[in-house]
């Protein structure tokens, strides 16, 4: 079965050609001063064949999450963060700049732009910031990590996307620049033109100091779909609840 699963911020199980990949993962129940508010993850993703990194952000890119993966785990990360990751023990660490393509298994995985900060506070490295085509079996699924909007979009779109797994907000009540938002997340979608978009980056962390406030923020991902209505978009959206997965397969059975 080839499906995607979404576990919660960015973290995704790709499951296609019988090879799986984990991008950006999350595990645990708190990354610095922001905690886990949806329903936690029992235990780590089954066997992934490796991992894809999108940037260098804490709740991106965390050590006490890797930390529950095998450290032989082929990893992929933007150029720059390869000793970072490598000091954590991780030995098949692999560096990647936009344009670059990997094979894993039966997958072929590009490296993309993205509009987004790269460094790592407080006192780096810097690297720039990435999305991921991930390709294979027929169908092209494209992680965008964080980003903003940015010009090339349209020409990514053209090369033709099945499931695109888009950021809709991030973990707390405001969002910084280079970020997608539910309303500019709808601008992306009509440049990228995919089958299918699934809405990341939302409803899983919410700041520790706002105790008072915790809450989950389940409304960006219902904003989407009204902006794509509204807009007379036609779009197939899919709205998965941390921990639900997505049927691949199904994509083939309604276009026989």
């Amino acid at each position: 079965m080839s499906s995607i699963r979404f576990l919660g911020h960015a973290t995704v199980l790709i499951d296609l050609a019988g090879t799986r990949v984990l991008t950006d993962p999350i595990l645990t129940e708190r990354v610095m001063f922001i905690r886990r508010v949806a329903e936690a993850i029992r235990e780590p993703p089954t066997e992934p064949s490796a991992v894809l990194i999108s940037h260098a952000h804490h709740d991106h890119l965390h050590q006490p999450s890797l930390s529950l993966l095998p450290r032989s785990m082929p990893t992929y990360v933007p150029s720059g963060l390869g000793s970072l990751v490598r000091t954590w023990g991780f030995g098949e660490v692999t560096e990647v700049r936009d344009g670059d393509e990997v094979a894993i298994g039966d997958l072929r995985i590009t490296a993309v732009r993205a509009v987004h900060s790269g460094r790592r506070e407080p006192a780096g490295p810097n690297a720039v910031a990435l999305g991921y085509l991930v390709s294979g079996a027929g169908r092209t699924v494209y992680f965008a990590g964080d980003t903003d909007l940015y010009d090339g979009m349209e020409e990514l779109g053209a090369r033709g996307i099945d499931v695109a797994l888009l950021p809709v907000w991030g973990w707390g009540p405001r969002l910084g620049a280079g970020h997608l938002n539910p309303e500019t997340a709808v601008d992306a979608m009509a440049l990228l033109r995919p089958a299918v978009t699934i809405p990341i980056h939302w409803g899983t962390l919410w700041p520790v100091a706002m105790p008072w406030r915790r809450q989950r923020l389940v409304d960006p991902p219902v904003r989407l779909v009204d902006e794509a209505r509204r807009r007379g978009l036609d779009a197939r959206i899919e709205v998965l609840d941390p921990g639900a997965a997505f049927d691949l397969d199904e994509m083939r059975r309604m276009a026989a």
